[in-house]
């Protein structure tokens, strides 16, 4: 550990002078603040006049305005910032011959990379901290309504599940920047890896379930039942290959007490779920990280292992002064 305090320091003025960084996080911050005011002010007029229903104050970031969410918008543009800070975080010291000066320097190799995934991770935690307290200011004002013990308790884990997402795609493009020596192509790789995983897995995986699974359409109610069962099964279970859909399954169940599964057939706009909570008991905030567990392990778990397959890369790469 002796030198990654030096690393990380060096690291975050990088970030904090980059202006590259500064423009997609301000850029971020803008869009989900005009999303969350857009969704405040339809909910201001709606709920005019009538009792606040419970939890209302976390459709603030589950809502669908005029487009999507902002948990939508976090899980689709949120790793944007990760790949921003990892995918010249190497090369660009290969490439500035800073690299072999900071290896001969009295800190260990493994400070170097370390220090800069811990530095990276603390930047996405204070953009993400700073726009979601930005939106809980403005869900008061707008809603008039103070979020309660368990409303924030929610919010915190999103924060951290949140986070975790990011830096996944973070480690994914440090692992890009230490394989390859160019940093066009590692920020290609990163892009490419993204809309790869993002756009294209539950594609793939539709097209995969209507060749294995058709639907069939035939008068036994009973066979066409099974059928759809069985092609949405097979999405499922390929769509689950994509970091987004635990992501975006896992923060929209902590986000809504109401929901007892990740996934529903039933899509309803926020004031029929409003309509239909007052025949709902909502799940307590423990059953609700119990559903969602596995999708927080299976993100903590890809993060780890990006990181550590980059970590394991690292340290093997000969390092030439010249």
């Amino acid at each position: 550990m002796h030198g990654i305090f030096t690393i990380y320091r060096k690291e975050m003025e990088d970030h904090f002078s980059s202006v590259r960084f500064l423009l997609i996080a301000a850029l971020i911050v803008m869009v989900g603040v005009i999303i969350a005011s857009m969704v405040g002010m339809s909910m201001q007029e709606e709920i005019k006049g009538v009792a606040k229903p419970d939890f209302i104050f976390l459709l603030l970031f589950t809502s669908t305005g005029k487009l999507f969410s902002f948990t939508q918008f976090i899980g689709l543009l949120g790793p944007l910032i990760g790949i921003i800070l990892g995918f010249d975080a190497v090369n660009r010291e290969r490439t500035g011959r800073t690299l072999s000066k900071l290896v001969s320097q009295p800190i260990y190799r493994d400070a170097i990379i370390n220090g800069k995934f811990l530095a990276g991770v603390t930047m996405i935690t204070i953009v993400m901290t700073s726009i979601v307290l930005i939106i809980a200011g403005l869900g008061i004002r707008l809603v008039g309504v103070v979020p309660g013990a368990n409303e924030l308790w929610r919010l915190a884990i999103y924060l951290v599940v949140s986070i975790v997402y990011i830096s996944f795609w973070m480690g994914a493009a440090i692992l890009f920047s230490v394989v390859f020596r160019s940093t066009a192509t590692s920020a290609l790789a990163s892009l490419a890896a993204w809309i790869l995983l993002s756009f294209f897995v539950g594609l793939g995986g539709s097209f995969l379930a209507d060749a294995v699974a058709p639907v069939s359409e035939t008068a036994d109610m009973a066979q066409a039942a099974e059928s759809f069962m069985k092609n949405e099964r097979i999405q499922r279970v390929v769509s689950l290959v994509s970091p987004m859909t635990l992501y975006g399954d896992a923060t929209s169940t902590i986000l809504d007490p109401l929901r007892k599964t990740p996934r529903s057939f039933v899509l309803m706009g926020p004031m029929e779920r409003l309509s239909l909570s007052r025949f709902q008991n909502p799940l307590p905030l423990l059953q609700s990280v119990v559903i969602v567990a596995p999708y927080l392990i299976s993100l903590l778990a890809i993060t780890c292992v990006c990181f550590g397959i980059c970590y394991w890369v690292f340290m093997r790469q000969e390092i030439r002064s010249t």
